[in-house]
């Protein structure tokens, strides 16, 4: 197996201190990465996209232009996040108090969002914070999420519902937890 190269930085980005880059990774014009993010190795960072505080993102992870990854998000290996996804942090957001005064980082109720291993996430969709995204699970374009999503489930619509079941590969199955199908480059042929 050959060494990673070190990461690439496209010198429009900006990147804050205190961010962890793996080998491998680039990251591309006006990304916007945030203290104490973590990117792991051999991914490919959008233009236009928003890695926001503490966000961690593992390696083999394809995150397209004009995605938002807010505070609280976790990524797995091997997920694609396409163009214009929009990670949510805040069930309740606000800006300001009752009484005007705005509201303080640690005033707002920030959630928890895991995206398991070579999960898919379509472009647009919006995944509101607090759940889970199986692995190998796959979002359809436009959906917005506000329910955990199952292992290798397909979901699809506003809000997303369950529409199926996909292989590793992003062939629709049959049954749920299928990891290979005859569309399987290991198993066609």
């Amino acid at each position: 197996m050959s060494e990673l190269s070190a990461p690439y930085v496209h010198p429009l980005a900006r990147v804050e201190d205190d961010v962890e880059i793996g080998a491998g990774t680039f990251v591309w014009a006006n990304a916007h990465l945030r203290r104490g993010s973590r990117i792991g190795s051999s991914c490919i960072i959008g233009s236009d996209v928003t890695v926001d505080l503490g966000v961690i993102i593992g390696d083999r992870c394809k995150v397209q232009n004009a995605a938002l990854l807010y505070s609280g998000l976790r990524l797995g290996n091997g997920v694609f996040v396409g163009p214009a996804v929009v990670f949510t942090n805040d069930r309740s957001p606000r800006a300001v108090m009752p009484d005007g005064r705005l509201r303080t980082e640690a005033q707002w109720a920030h959630g928890d969002t895991v995206v398991g291993d070579g999960a898919s996430i379509g472009a647009s969709a919006t995944i509101v914070t607090g759940i889970s995204i199986g692995s190998w699970a796959m979002v359809g374009a436009g959906a917005v999420v506000t329910r955990d999503v199952a292992p290798f489930a397909l979901v699809l619509g506003v809000p997303a519902r369950p529409a199926g079941w996909v292989c590793a590969c992003g062939a629709r199955a049959e049954i749920p937890g299928v990891t290979r199908c005859d569309a399987c480059p290991e198993t066609a042929g």
